[in-house]
């Protein structure tokens, strides 16, 4: 079938078709590609929930009551109590400081022209010493990997001490005891019996006993007469120097530690050595006067021996005196 030719009309129309297409593309008339955060949002079904997954049943679990719970060995000996804490070591000439196996451990270091760090353990406490061109952290590294034979020496000099001191008294009638800084004279007594042989009662620890009695209930006689002695002695001391201090004691007990002389608790609770009665009074007062001057400072701080120094100016040598006591005990 013949087509109609097209009119001029016609023609226009055809063209401007395509001229309206690209003409739409850069106006509003044509779509532009949609924007996926802008698009319009499909409607997503609704998830539908899933049937229950069968589970297995649950044993219930027994919690045990706390009064049967029993705590482990090894936390006991992780908190041990404050009065058990291990006593440091002291050089009468220290100059430098090391907490050695939970120790504190103040010695004298020397510089010397030996090849090697060498550690000597003797009456005094440690001694360090070390080549002139061995530095510092060497020396402190190499006192750490000795600690353990450190302490161990320092433990066996200090008990030595003490065993020699005690050795030194033979405890039998007419011994010489150590008393506030002097000697008394030991008396074996029957019973009921008085001591007539003595010029002065001052000068004599008397204690009663059946004529067939050793050494060893001499010496616990003795000590028991030493221990009260003490006993009377401290409280009177602690009334003494407690209101110079501002401070009030609530409790005092006899120790019979090997290692230190006294300590104080923030409860008020004094303990103090009944060997101390073996040295003079003012070395007594120093000890005195040092746990109750913690009960205003739990520690060692400068604050703590200001306030030493406030009734006792002189703490420092007497404190000097104490460390050079026979009996190698530690303060505090």
């Amino acid at each position: 079938m013949p087509q109609a030719p097209r009119t001029e009309h016609g023609q226009a129309r055809s063209m401007r078709m395509p001229m309206q297409f690209v003409f739409d593309f850069f106006t509003e008339g044509v779509p532009v590609p949609p924007r996926v955060p802008k698009a319009k949002k499909r409607k997503l079904p609704t998830p539908q929930p899933k049937p229950p997954v069968p589970q297995a049943p649950v044993t219930p679990r027994v919690v045990p009551d706390p009064a049967d719970l029993q705590p482990a060995e090894p936390v006991l000996k992780a908190l041990p109590e404050p009065a058990t804490a291990p006593a440091g070591f002291t050089h009468p000439a220290s100059t430098r400081h090391a907490v050695l196996q939970g120790v504190p451990v103040s010695y004298r270091f020397e510089r010397s022209r030996r090849r090697s760090i060498g550690f000597l353990v003797g009456p005094d406490g440690l001694v360090v010493r070390a080549p002139t061109w061995v530095p510092m952290r060497e020396v402190d590294a190499a006192v750490q990997e000795k600690s353990t034979w450190i302490v161990a020496k320092l433990q066996q000099a200090r008990q030595r001490q003490t065993e020699q001191f005690q050795s030194a008294i033979e405890w039998a009638h007419g011994a010489a005891v150590p008393y506030l800084g002097r000697t008394v004279q030991l008396c074996v007594l029957r019973r009921g019996e008085l001591p007539s042989h003595v010029q002065s009662p001052d000068d004599t620890l008397p204690v009663s006993l059946s004529p067939d009695a050793g050494p060893t209930q001499v010496r616990e006689a003795a000590q028991a007469w030493l221990k009260k002695k003490a006993l009377v002695l401290f409280e009177a001391r602690l009334q003494h120097f407690a209101p110079l201090l501002g401070v009030r004691w609530k409790k005092l007990s006899l120790s019979s530690a090997s290692t230190r002389w006294g300590s104080a608790r923030s409860d008020g609770h004094i303990r103090l050595n009944w060997r101390l009665i073996h040295l003079p009074i003012s070395q007594i007062d120093y000890v005195v006067v040092h746990e109750l001057a913690h009960l205003r400072e739990m520690n060692h701080s400068p604050r703590f021996w200001d306030t030493v120094g406030e009734v006792m100016p002189d703490y420092a040598e007497r404190r000097q005196a104490l460390k050079q006591s026979p009996m190698g005990l530690h303060q505090d």
